[in-house]
């Protein structure tokens, strides 16, 4: 825990890095089958005995949009923490307005078609746990991208931008826990396509307001698909995920991503007692782009060949520690669901304690404790420590925090020696690769990004091949996808 400590100076700056490759969209009729993680991580096992409900899970992110077919009634609350937003939490705000809801339906999704499919698990349980189809990916198609399916429509040319318009699919998605209540959070992702803040609040300060909300409205969970380029946090964290731990909140982050220069995790999943969740590969190996490499991973979980939902009732292939990190809180959600006795950090263990081990034997810099296992750490017949694996927030803050404030010097008695003064230890600084390139540590979105942003964010979208439709983009969504469509060509 000791090369965790560092101080962070300056203020942070939100934004998004993007990437495009060559992966085909999702047809209409497809979404749920290309949920492959519902199946291969055991989460349709755990469903045999909760789906999260009576857990809330905050989603402190870019916002979320509630009206989303796959998201109607999950949103039950929410706020704004840059002061340039919705109220509610609901509106997208700054580069890539769509990412919070792209977490939020991989999170806590209902499958919009639930109430007249028997195949699909419904929020009160219900209903059958849907198989995803095997194979149900980009491998699948050939190499010039068209569908090896010669029924299938002929891809057209790519959109302007990261947001690809997928139409309405008939069943939607379902998250990893889709009877858990979702808190939406919104902050001010900054970038190249949408400036900075207009409202003028930092991110070092609308961060430790988020979560103070979140803890003052009844998360259990809080989920944080956000990284940084540094592994130190500004001071002006510390007490609020003090408050969090104390509080018993379990706190998940991503840990963002080669592809877009963070080849180091970075804060908050170096904070003490935060669950960072590394990714993986669709053969469930260490991702090569979409995850970093840190000793504060815990988990690893899928990263590459995700598919979330968009404002608008739309749908988009992504990757990213983004998404790995609410397939994480979700199960997070299952736990507390079943064992609503657990403490915070027993819920942390009976994930890390289940996990499948990966790599080089016991803990690594890759998989962390392992790969997660769903059915595992909601079904396994256990016995967890008390105290998080993870560290404590509280321990951290009085170990580095303090002894690097010189204390007042007392006066000797005068009848005895002078007592040798030995000087605290200064806290032992976190090295960051890319100090070098930023004055500033910057908080990113965790995204599957190869652009030479000065930040990353963890759920690229990657979108090159697209059918059109006849509706068009909703107008916050088009614009965004000009700006970013405009802001990849001039990094690309």
């Amino acid at each position: 825990m000791d090369t965790r400590a560092a101080r962070a100076a300056g203020s942070v700056v939100l934004s998004f890095a993007l990437l495009l490759p060559g992966a085909v969209p999702a047809s209409a009729d497809d979404i749920r089958a290309r949920e492959y993680w519902l199946e291969d991580y055991g989460i349709a096992e755990a469903w045999k005995s909760t789906r999260g409900e009576g857990v809330t899970v905050a989603v402190i992110d870019s916002g979320v949009d509630g009206t989303h077919p796959d998201l109607v009634g999950a949103v039950v609350g929410g706020t704004d923490a840059s002061g340039a937003g919705d109220p509610g939490g609901q509106r997208g705000l700054g580069e890539v307005q769509g990412h919070g809801t792209l977490v939020s339906t991989l999170l806590a999704g209902r499958g919009h078609t639930a109430a007249a499919d028997p195949d699909v698990p419904r929020p009160d349980g219900s209903g059958a746990a849907p198989t995803a189809t095997a194979g149900a990916d980009d491998d699948r198609d050939d190499a010039d991208g068209d569908a090896d399916d010669p029924a299938a429509p002929e891809a057209e040319t790519p959109a302007p931008g990261p947001l690809g318009q997928y139409g309405e699919g008939p069943d939607g998605i379902v998250g990893v826990a889709p009877a858990a209540d979702l808190l939406a959070i919104s902050l001010w992702i900054e970038g190249p396509g949408s400036g900075p803040n207009p409202a003028g609040i930092p991110v070092d300060e609308q961060v430790p307001k988020a979560v103070h909300w979140a803890v003052d409205n009844g998360a259990d969970v809080i989920n944080m698909s956000l990284g940084s380029t540094s592994t130190a946090w500004p001071e002006s964290w510390d007490e609020a995920f003090l408050y969090a731990e104390q509080n018993d909140v379990v706190i998940i982050a991503a840990a963002g991503n080669r592809a877009g220069g963070l080849t180091q995790v970075g804060a908050p999943a170096t904070i003490p007692g935060v669950l960072a969740v590394a990714g993986l590969d669709r053969a469930g190996r260490a991702s090569a782009e979409a995850s970093s490499e840190g000793i504060s991973i815990a988990v690893a979980a899928p990263s590459e060949n995700l598919v979330g939902g968009l404002p608008g009732g739309l749908y988009a292939d992504w990757s990213g520690t983004s998404g790995a990190a609410p397939l994480v809180s979700g199960v997070a959600a299952l736990i507390r669901s079943r064992y609503p006795e657990l403490s915070a950090a027993e819920v942390v263990n009976r994930i890390v304690d289940t996990a499948r081990d990966a790599g080089e034997p016991g803990f690594d810099t890759l998989y962390g404790y392992g790969v997660l296992d769903v059915a595992a750490a909601v079904g396994k017949d256990i016995t967890v420590p008390q105290e998080s694996r993870l560290g404590s927030m509280a321990d951290w803050i009085e170990l580095y925090r303090r002894s690097s404030r010189t204390p007042t010097a007392q006066p000797a008695p005068p009848s005895e020696e002078p007592a040798e003064v030995i000087p605290a230890p200064a806290p032992p600084q976190a090295q960051d690769p890319l100090r070098p390139m930023h004055d500033v540590p910057a908080l990113v979105v965790l995204g599957y990004g190869g652009l030479a942003l000065a930040v990353v964010l963890a759920g690229a979208l990657h979108v090159t091949r697209v059918r059109r439709r006849q509706a068009a983009l909703p107008e916050d969504v088009a614009g965004d996808v000009e700006r970013g469509g405009s802001a990849l060509n001039e990094r690309a």
